[in-house]
């Protein structure tokens, strides 16, 4: 299959998630790190995690473009810089958490329950970079406005999935598109999904796929060491 198709087929599977999901649907989708579940409702969001049997204190993060932490992240000159070297220059996929622009004209039409479970102590979390899937889809929903949510998907606690048919029965059962484009790229035996670097200290959220990379990074570039205090699932 040469560039330009699976190019294609990356931008109608991107639009055809975007569709249900904005609609109030729930979609499975592969991203290098693992597969994800996601929506943007109220209803959609609750049901996922009670499917998960996932905890609220443990929110949802925004599926994300550079674009969508550039318009409701609070960062500085520095944060930013970091988060570009890691994409252009080693494109490596991360989450970001960081303080957040609540009265952002793009968070208007979210849900107040959606946005109360996917932010934590007046941060957001935003997953970047998690490949072409990911990246397309990201930037439709900042294109169109349409902030879309979710987590990994999996029964929590259970470790992140690399395969559609490895996804628990429960969870697959309340998707209303699934997308199988076959084993994630960073897929691991220790199941774990992306790395979670927290920008206000450079603390470690979770330790993910990727971390040794993404800390030499920040070590060797920005004199950053992080702490690897985080979780691993």
């Amino acid at each position: 299959m040469n560039e330009a198709v699976i190019q294609n087929r990356v931008e109608e599977d991107a639009r055809r998630t975007f569709e249900v999901v904005s609609g109030g649907g729930i979609a499975i989708i592969p991203l290098d790190v693992a597969y994800a579940i996601l929506g943007r409702t109220e209803a959609a969001i609750k049901r996922i995690f009670a499917a998960k049997r996932r905890s609220y204190e443990k929110p949802s993060g925004l599926f994300a473009c550079l674009d969508h932490s550039l318009d409701l992240h609070v960062l500085g000159d520095r944060d930013r810089e970091i988060q570009r070297t890691l994409i252009d220059e080693f494109d490596l996929p991360f989450s970001t958490v960081a303080p957040f622009r609540r009265d952002h004209p793009m968070l208007a039409g979210v849900d107040p329950f959606v946005l109360e479970s996917s932010t934590k102590a007046g941060t957001m979390d935003m997953l970047l970079n998690a490949g072409p899937l990911h990246s397309a889809l990201a930037k439709l929903s900042h294109a169109e406005a349409t902030p879309l949510f979710g987590s990994s998907a999996n029964l929590s606690l259970t470790g992140s999935k690399f395969t559609l048919d490895d996804i628990e029965p429960e969870i697959r059962a309340i998707a209303d598109i699934e997308i199988d484009h076959g084993r994630c790229k960073y897929a691991n035996e220790e199941g774990v999904s992306s790395t979670i670097v927290d920008f206000r200290d450079f603390s470690v959220v979770r330790r993910g796929c990727c971390f040794e990379t993404l800390s030499g990074v920040f070590r060797d570039r920005f004199d950053i060491e992080l702490d690897d205090g985080g979780e691993t699932a």
